[in-house]
């Protein structure tokens, strides 16, 4: 998101003829080639990789004292030479075109001449523009003026499996701080929603956010007219900011964003593991504060955190706005520890539902978690941050207890003594009796 494509009188433009070998450096590029070498010892290398020019360009430019403009020598030996004038203005009007350009000139100018020596002249034009639109002029936004908004996606391994996460990323221009978010998905709620988080880490938001032409955004068009979505604009209109856009297929425009994205899947995600979402969650805000806020910045030479010192009283309050999305349900991915998280805070569901996705809906302090558009379960909001409500009956503890009881241990089966014998104690003697009488049966 450092790096913006200016347009016309506003860009760098190589210009460079057939029989000319060395391009054409305009005067604002020329600076500043020398400032950033000269003044702040950037490498001749890094300069032309940023803006695109070669080297040997480069070093033009530094042994130059002042700065020399390029004039193409007008040919007076062609019958294009008295066209000339009408063709480098009316080129870009049509697209470069050279048949165009030739049917206007003879219907028009007179012109007598070929098509191909029109083909000729407009081949090196056309050729400038095209080298314009790759060149990057790097410039320094202002305190609290742009934000770069992007999406990014990762698949990321849990230890229930591997999952695509989508990585919201808002950075401020001037300081390259940036907010980092995972989201189950790319849709308006959860782009709002992410938005909101971003204003509340930052405390404010800047003048103008700029991104590409996501439908969440913008619709399709034809026209040069911007035709908004019609949520998204009533976002911004809402919170006071004014949305940009990037030029058609110019996603590189939005260079500082683009560069976040890059650097979290680099220097974040790689030989990390994550029980689940809430955990990946959890470590990238560590990872933000730890190291994305305090590391060194490429091309500022300074720490986002401390260049947000000075950007952050520049941002436009929240004021305690409340959110745009009240009333409005919001998606989540139950964790393996069946919980969902809503406003840094996070309430427990049912533990069937873990791993699917449910809505949370926040109405008269009430926080209600749908699912398949029944209310499933409902808990008082939290005020302050960082809180943790749980309902026994969403666990399955009492149930895994019971199991394991009932598997484990039973209780001592009484002994009754109405199950043993009863034996009659008698005298000896009467055992002697009853000898002596089977005795006297068996002698008759």
């Amino acid at each position: 998101m450092g790096l913006e494509v200016r347009t016309e009188d506003r860009i760098m433009t190589l210009e460079s003829s057939r029989n000319e070998g060395e391009g054409m450096i305009r005067r604002e590029v020329w600076e500043e080639i020398r400032r950033r070498h000269l003044q702040e010892k950037v490498p001749i290398r890094e300069i032309a990789r940023d803006l695109g020019i070669d080297r040997n360009t480069i070093r033009r430019c530094l042994r130059q004292e002042q700065w020399q403009p390029y004039t193409r020598a007008a040919g007076t030996d062609t019958l294009l030479a008295p066209h000339e004038a009408f063709l480098r203005s009316r080129a870009p009007e049509v697209d470069f075109s050279a048949r165009i350009l030739f049917q206007e000139l003879v219907s028009s100018k007179g012109y007598r001449g070929s098509y191909d020596t029109v083909k000729l002249f407009v081949r090196p034009l056309r050729a400038a523009r095209l080298q314009a639109e790759r060149a990057l002029t790097r410039f320094e936004t202002p305190p609290g003026v742009q934000s770069q908004v992007d999406w990014g996606q990762a698949r990321v391994p849990f230890r229930s499996g591997p999952a695509v996460v989508h990585l919201f990323a808002l950075t401020l221009g001037f300081s390259r701080r940036t907010f980092y978010c995972s989201s189950p998905n790319e849709r308006i709620a959860q782009f709002l929603e992410a938005h909101e988080r971003a204003f509340e880490h930052f405390g404010g938001h800047t003048r103008e956010h700029l991104y590409d032409r996501a439908r969440t955004v913008c619709l399709p068009s034809e026209g040069v007219k911007v035709r908004w979505n019609s949520v998204f604009k009533a976002f911004a209109d809402y919170w006071g900011f004014e949305p940009r856009l990037c030029a058609p297929y110019r996603a590189q425009t939005k260079g500082k964003v683009e560069s976040g994205i890059k650097y979290v899947k680099r220097n974040f995600l790689p030989g990390r593991t994550f029980t689940d979402r809430v955990d990946f969650s959890e470590q990238l805000s560590e990872w933000m504060a730890t190291v994305a806020d305090v590391r060194i910045h490429g091309t500022t030479h300074e720490r986002p955190i401390d260049r947000f010192a000075r950007e952050k009283d520049r941002l436009i309050p929240l004021s305690g706005q409340p959110s745009f999305q009240a009333g409005m349900p919001a998606s989540r991915i139950v964790a393996e520890d069946y919980l969902v998280s809503f406003k840094s805070n996070r309430y427990s569901v049912p533990f069937a539902l873990i791993g699917q996705t449910v809505d949370v809906l926040a109405r008269d302090g009430q926080l209600q978690v749908l699912h398949r558009g029944a209310v499933v379960a409902s808990h008082p909001l939290f005020s302050g941050r960082h809180q943790l409500r749980i309902l026994p009956e969403h666990g399955p503890g009492a149930a895994a207890r019971n199991a394991r009881q009932l598997r484990s241990s039973f209780p001592p089966v009484p002994v009754r003594s109405t199950l043993l014998p009863q034996v009659e104690i008698r005298d000896l003697a009467v055992y002697d009796a009853l000898l002596a009488a089977s005795v006297k049966e068996v002698s008759a």
